[in-house]
């Protein structure tokens, strides 16, 4: 009975080993630091410049906010980033607004706990981001948005 018992726990933690091994091996790749550079991430932002809003839109004719930033940060570094505002919110590393850097990702809303839109910040206080004017370039600060806080989602050359 102890060899039955033996032989069973073997051959499940070899199953266990095998599984874990190919989900780790089937898991999508992020790019690393030294190969994700701003310019690419706001190659790609420019680009969707002037399409429309679309609410749940993610590319790449129309985007809502999250849309987008997930859309760029997909295409110009590889990284797959959460589907919603909050969730980017919730899922990355905070920074203060005068430690922003290009690439950042700004959020607003009525608190940490109610992120309703997101854009890229791009330098000199501005964003893309995509709302009902659909994908533009304005103001961080502009007086419709009430700034709640940024996130870095990775390091940029």
């Amino acid at each position: 009975m102890k060899k039955l018992f033996v032989k069973l726990a073997l051959t499940v933690i070899t199953i266990l080993g095998i599984t874990v091994a190919a989900d780790t091996i089937a898991q999508p790749q992020t790019a690393s630091a030294s190969t994700t550079s701003y310019s690419k991430v706001y190659k790609v932002a420019k680009a969707q410049l002037g399409k429309r809003y679309s609410y749940g839109s993610t590319g790449p004719s129309s985007f809502d906010c999250s849309g987008l930033t997930s859309y760029v940060y997909k295409k110009g570094a590889k990284i797959t980033t959460p589907r919603t505002a909050q969730a980017q919110y919730n899922k990355y590393s905070h920074v203060s607004y005068k430690n922003i850097k290009k690439g950042d990702l700004v959020f607003f809303g009525s608190s940490v706990f109610g992120i309703s839109h997101v854009g890229l910040y791009v330098g000199s206080g501005k964003m893309i981001d995509a709302q009902n004017r659909g994908v533009i370039r304005e103001s961080v600060k502009a007086p419709w948005w009430h700034y709640v806080g940024s996130a870095r989602v990775t390091s940029l050359d």
